[in-house]
């Protein structure tokens, strides 16, 4: 297996130095994505597209996807009073893809809104970051860390795409109707010294912390019903709240809007879910072995969306609406760019070339089926009155 020995090094020497010589899945997998030097978003392990990648996500397709975003932001504007600054903070940036796409669209198109535009990415991986400035040179981008935005200092919109599914998770399951936590440790029983990576191994103990099973209880979850056997493992993704504690702390007024892999807590933690919903992403395959191509590929889980509204109550976010993201992209105008197609002068190869990518956005088994959640903080009763048009469901 392709794993990074330095890596796998630093973590069994963290584990070694740990309490009982274990350490959390949401520590290890925290190590794993973005230990500094030989994590796979901190190092050139990161690969996102299509040709010698990982992964890709919507902005790889077309950049439809951006123009459209770009409606939406402009229409945020508009219900704000059209504020000078309008500020969107791109949370996790990627390759810098969106971000051309939209302030493309709004240069070109929304000559006004672009000038009253800032434009901030907020970017934990530097070699994310590096490719992030090439690409928008030629734009007025500045970068961030989220904790070096003050307090109620953006109005506008905080927005991610395919962010939150990358935070790390705990991991549990149910031994005998009660909850533990999985550990991770290495293999006391490995001869093998020479080892590239050491083995790790999975052990179950107390949870670390009772907010895990605060967390069950803040989205409605009960696991000690029958339906529950024995077995049963899942995720929580603590560090999913954390963020959205910030970011609601950061905007005074405005909108939050996520978009991502995910469902409801009734969903994400259904009995026959029972394996829970990690996986990993290797040179475009994925599977669920985290222990592999520890440091060379992604580790994802899905979002659970009722948490992230639940929490956002707390944090003084409204509720604005939870979507499919190709309702979402078809309400703010997809399907008349499909349409559209079939009065351009152009061959079968180049319609099909451009219909495919357009189709990939909206299908409900794959991208179309993402979720979209909206917040809002600090609107006043006119300004929430007035309906978003991408949770305008076509009819």
């Amino acid at each position: 297996m392709d794993s990074n020995s330095l890596l796998c090094a630093a973590i069994a020497n963290h584990i070694t130095t740990s309490p009982q010589q274990r350490i959390t899945f949401a520590q290890f997998m925290d190590m794993a994505l973005y230990h500094p030097e030989y994590g796979y978003y901190s190092s050139d392990a990161v690969k996102i597209g299509f040709k010698d990648s990982d992964f890709f996500t919507s902005p790889n397709l077309c950049s439809d996807f951006g123009e459209l975003l770009a409606e939406q932001f402009l229409q945020m504007w508009e219900i704000l009073g059209k504020p000078v600054p309008f500020s969107l903070v791109e949370m996790g940036a990627g390759q810098g893809l969106l971000a051309l796409h939209i302030l493309k669209y709004h240069q070109l198109n929304y000559p006004d809104f672009f000038a009253a535009l800032e434009y901030i990415i907020v970017e934990k991986s530097p070699t994310l970051r590096q490719e992030q400035q090439q690409r928008l040179q030629d734009f007025p981008v500045r970068w961030f860390n989220l904790e070096e935005i003050p307090p109620n200092a953006i109005a506008g919109c905080f927005f991610s795409n395919e962010l939150v599914d990358a935070f790390p998770v705990h991991q549990f399951t149910l031994e005998a109707g009660e909850l533990r936590e999985i550990y991770v440790t290495t293999d006391k029983n490995e001869k093998e010294t020479n080892a590239p990576c050491p083995p790790f191994v999975e052990v179950t103990g107390e949870p670390s912390t009772p907010e895990l099973a605060e967390h069950l209880d803040l989205v409605g979850i009960d696991l000690t019903q029958s339906v529950y056997l024995d077995g049963y493992r899942s995720e929580i993704n603590l560090a999913a709240l954390d963020w959205l504690s910030i970011v609601a702390d950061r905007l005074q007024r405005g909108y939050v809007l996520t978009i991502d892999y995910g469902y409801p807590a009734n969903r994400y933690y259904n009995p026959r879910r029972s394996q829970g919903t990690l996986q990993c992403y290797y040179q475009h395959r994925f599977h669920d072995n985290p222990y592999i191509n520890i440091g060379r590929q992604d580790i994802t889980a899905h979002v659970d969306f009722t948490a992230l509204e639940r929490w956002g109550e707390k944090c003084n976010l409204k509720n604005v609406g939870f979507i499919q993201q190709g309702l979402f992209l078809m309400a703010l105008g997809l399907g008349d760019r499909i349409a559209a197609l079939s009065y351009q002068k152009q061959s079968l190869s180049q319609l099909l070339q451009r219909r495919d990518p357009l189709h990939q956005l909206i299908d409900p088994t794959g991208l179309g089926g993402f979720g979209v959640l909206i917040q809002s903080k600090g609107l006043d009763n006119t300004e929430t009155s007035q309906p978003l048009k991408g949770l305008t469901v076509p009819e």
